[in-house]
């Protein structure tokens, strides 16, 4: 379920952007692309940094 996400990183992300393509009828612009890319890297390693915390600071203080 996860990859499925419209997150640009993961493979819904290509999709959304396959969707953008078939519906305005022309590829989103490179640099667009990239920084899409980068912006859900950084969206992903942030849910990861913040359910290991979680887990670490359920296990200290419980």
């Amino acid at each position: 379920f996860m990859n499925i996400l419209p997150i640009p990183a993961l493979d819904g992300g290509h999709v959304m952007f396959l969707i953008y393509e078939v519906v305005v009828r022309r590829k989103p612009n490179e640099k667009f692309m990239e920084y899409a890319q980068i912006a859900g890297m950084i969206l992903l390693l942030g849910l990861v940094l913040y359910a290991n915390g979680m887990d670490v600071v359920r296990a200290i203080f419980n």
